[in-house]
This record gives C-alpha cells, structure tokens and sequence, in this order.
C-alpha cells in the first residue's frame, strides 16, 4: 500500500529511488548528525562513506573523537548526503537519511573493513589502529530532493535493500563478494573498464570493481565513483559468476551499437 507523502513532497517513482539510492551507493563522504545529551544540541562531523552489500552507509570513528556514547545510544541519527557541482548548489541532487547507528563487530566488522577499503585504499593507513570502530547506518527513512521542485520523501526499502533479511543477505555475500571482486579486478580488469565504458559512459583508465551486490556493482577510478545497476537483481551469490560473464555480451554488444550508430 502507497503511503501518501507528506505535504512539499512528491510520490517517488522508480527512477527517483535509483537516484536516490546511486547517490548512497557512490558517496565518498557525509555529514553525520548526532544527539550526544538528550535535549542538548546535535554534534554534527564528516564521515567517510562506503556501502554494505544491502546499500546501508558504512564509516570508520575514532574513539578519539568522543562520539562513542552518542552512537552507541538510542537517540537516533542522521547522515546527510549530497556532492555539488557547477551553478547553483540547490540544483544538485541530494539524500537525508535518518535511523541510528550499529557497531560493527565479528565477521560484520571484516565485510564493513573490506568493503571501506575496496571504495577508500588509503584508509588502510588508519582504519587498524585501536581507537577506530567500523559502524553501519540503519536507515529508518530519507527525503531525497533531486533540485529545485523534485522533493520526495521515501521509506528505507527505497534506497536501501530489505532491511528484514539484511544481515543473513551481508553474510551470504560476504566472502564470495570479496573474492570475486578481488579476482575482476586482478585477472579481468579489462572487463572492469569494459562495464564502465558501457553502462556509465566513463572514460578509459584504471577502473576498478568496489563493490557487487544483488542489485549491481560499484566502479570507481581515483575518487570518481560510479554506479551500474542490473536489468534483474542477481538471485543470490552463486550467480555472481554468471552474471557478471553475461554482463561482458551485453556491455560490447552495446558499445557496438554506439559505434554503428555513428
């Protein structure tokens, strides 16, 4: 059953979610808000971002910085997501999520450190030090505005994927994500670029694969990050494999197309 949205805002449509969702899957970087005293004033940061295999926000704190009581709290949160561009920074698509924050631990804290540093290879520097944590947004809810008159606001299955099945989905992928990203990039990097050129109109260089999940694949070069997504959400990790060998006919098959079109 459709909600109905608020009053300023729209009813979101397919591609209103995937914008709003390739916005968190490709940030770099975010503004976390947090109450640290009931009552008191919100304590507001800059975070590192990178994304767990189901979309939700991941980023490294330091102990250091304080905010451990805040985070680890009820209090709720929210992480504000957005880059500008040229012109009028309000025409420039932007996310605000809120939920609260979990600490990632055990096997979650080994998918979340891999997946950080597979979008962020310099954090390798610091992210092993004793005073850094690894932590997930949950995401209760966003509004996500697209520019000037295209305000929407969105429940979390809207950018995220299903929060029920969420943690079984993480660990399923985990290791088998991991692996077969590492061997893309190490053996098949021509096929990386290849996805890139394709299906996000990106130039030639050094892509890499940062990410694959249910519903596509992350690629960045330097601190560009793009977002493919799939025709059809994969049906689980044992299709990795095939997925992503079909993706190739479909990739050159579409940059023929292009190139007898011209």
């Amino acid at each position: 059953m459709t909600k109905t949205p608020p009053d300023g805002f729209r009813a979101p449509g397919a591609a209103d979610r995937q914008e709003a969702a390739t916005l968190v899957r490709c940030a770099r970087a975010g503004v976390l808000s947090l109450i640290p005293e009931p009552g008191g004033p919100p304590d507001v940061s800059r975070v590192g971002l990178a994304t767990d295999i189901d979309g939700a926000p991941i980023f490294p704190v330091s102990s250091l910085s304080g905010r451990g009581p805040a985070l680890e709290s009820d209090r709720g949160a929210a992480l504000f997501i957005g880059e500008i561009g040229k012109g009028d920074p309000l025409a420039h698509g932007r996310v605000s999520l809120t939920g609260r924050c979990m600490r990632c631990d055990g096997e979650d804290w080994d998918r979340a450190r891999d997946r950080y540093l597979a979008r962020h290879p310099k954090a390798s520097l610091y992210i092993d030090f004793e005073d850094f944590s690894l932590w997930r947004f949950e995401v209760a809810a966003a509004v996500y505005v697209g520019g000037f008159g295209r305000a929407y606001h969105m429940e979390a299955g809207d950018v995220v994927l299903d929060a029920a099945g969420a943690g079984a989905l993480a660990r399923a992928w985990g290791a088998r994500e991991a692996g077969a990203r590492e061997h893309m990039n190490d053996d098949h990097s021509d096929a990386v670029a290849l996805y890139a050129r394709a299906f996000v109109g990106a130039g030639p260089g050094a892509w890499h694969l940062s990410g694959i999940d249910p519903t596509g694949l992350d690629v960045r070069k330097g601190d560009d990050h793009r977002r493919i997504w799939f025709d059809a959400p994969l049906s689980g990790p044992g299709d990795m494999h095939r997925g992503l060998v079909e993706l190739v006919g479909v990739a050159r098959a579409r940059l023929d197309a292009e190139e007898s079109a011209k």
